[in-house]
């Protein structure tokens, strides 16, 4: 049975990825996916985006991701200065979508925009119902990202599930991924676990390093957030 880690939406949090690496040597999962939005918001975007380039095998792009490069966020002149151009180009290539089959069970596994809109865990089946499908293929699954709150839904499509964020949680400020147990590459049903991993870090301490970066932009809106969970832009 294959232990396949997937995690998304670190951006700039490096105190919430320190802990999540501890949580992933401990688990010792045969793959780890990111599922988009390495940089943005929090301060040490440079550090995120080297951690996943490092720990994660498999690699998706999420909205953060493309528009350190295509300049659609307005606030770009601390990232840029950061980041540098070899990391932005990096970010910018990574593919939009992947399959993951596992137990019999093929998953479209997408960070959420620029694909498809936020996913919520309150959707109806109707809102989630046109995600299970792209251009080429239906799937049994979807394994989104973006909204930054974990949740594992079954719809009348198949098995509807978030990652939840790692660096900047909505609802309570904890580090969240996912965990995916099973027969991967099977096209036979098999069984198939499917974990919300909840890791606590040191909020605080990450707070306290933010106040260090004057310039970085918004910094009040995502020291709350990190502290309280409340969304604050």
């Amino acid at each position: 049975m294959s232990k396949i880690v997937l995690l998304a939406d670190l951006h700039g949090n490096m105190t919430a990825t320190l802990a999540v690496e501890k949580e992933l040597e401990r688990i010792e999962p045969d793959e780890v996916w990111f599922v988009g939005d390495a940089v943005g918001k929090g301060p040490r975007n440079d550090e995120t985006c080297d951690w996943v380039r490092k720990h994660c095998q498999y690699h998706i792009g999420g909205n953060w991701d493309y528009g350190m490069s295509d300049k659609t966020l307005n606030t770009c002149d601390f990232y840029d200065a950061q980041l540098g151009q070899e990391r932005i180009e990096w970010l910018y290539q990574l593919p939009r979508e992947r399959e993951l089959l596992i137990s019999g069970v093929n998953f479209r596994v997408y960070h959420g925009r620029p694909v498809t809109t936020i996913l919520q865990g309150y959707d109806s089946d109707e809102v989630l119902k046109s995600c299970f499908t792209n251009e080429n293929k239906t799937f049994g699954g979807i394994i989104c990202a973006d909204s930054h709150r974990p949740f594992i839904r079954l719809t009348n499509q198949g098995y509807a599930v978030n990652t939840g964020s790692v660096g900047n949680s909505i609802g309570l400020p904890n580090a969240h991924m996912l965990l995916v147990e099973g027969e991967k590459d099977s096209e036979i049903k098999a069984p198939l676990r499917l974990t919300s991993l909840v890791i606590p870090y040191d909020n605080e301490a990450e707070a306290k390093i933010t106040q260090e970066y004057k310039d970085l932009p918004m910094k009040d809106s995502y020291i709350k957030e990190i502290l309280t969970g409340i969304y604050s832009r």
